[in-house]
């Protein structure tokens, strides 16, 4: 890999990051919404990551044909987290069933920190490889010039 592929890697984690902490953001916002716009309380969002990986028969035989598919990781989709809904008995809550049992979000805000620091980490240290590239193309075109 060259390091203009090194910086295709790097540029598609931090998208990725940066679109998890997103997701994360909006479970921790809905943490308490009972009624979403679809029915029923907010369910917990999670971001599935899928890795694109060069074809090394081809990268070693000479070819292009690696370049068809991006290199790096992609947010393959947001699923909702299917784990049971949390039940409360808060009788006179607006969305309160004929027993007085509200439904809460799925959402545990301890667990959402935690993925937050791991997303804001990965973007950190993502960053930091972008920046250790462009530090070894500068000094690869001081050398060469």
């Amino acid at each position: 890999m060259n390091l203009f592929g090194m910086l295709e890697v790097s540029g598609s984690a931090l998208a990725a990051e940066r679109w998890r902490a997103e997701v994360v953001s909006a479970n921790m916002a809905n943490a308490e919404t009972t009624h979403a716009v679809e029915g029923g309380p907010y369910r917990r969002q999670l971001v599935v990551f899928r890795a694109h990986r060069p074809q090394f028969p081809l990268l070693l035989a000479g070819t292009e044909s690696h370049r068809l598919r991006p290199m790096g990781v992609t947010v393959e989709r947001v699923a909702e987290d299917m784990s049971p809904l949390p039940r409360r008995y808060e009788p006179g809550h607006p969305d309160a069933d004929a027993a007085g049992y509200v439904t809460y979000p799925n959402v545990n805000p301890v667990m959402e920190m935690t993925d937050l620091l791991s997303a804001v980490r990965a973007y950190q240290l993502n960053a930091a490889a972008v920046q250790a590239t462009k530090s070894m193309i500068q000094q690869s075109l001081q050398i060469l010039s």
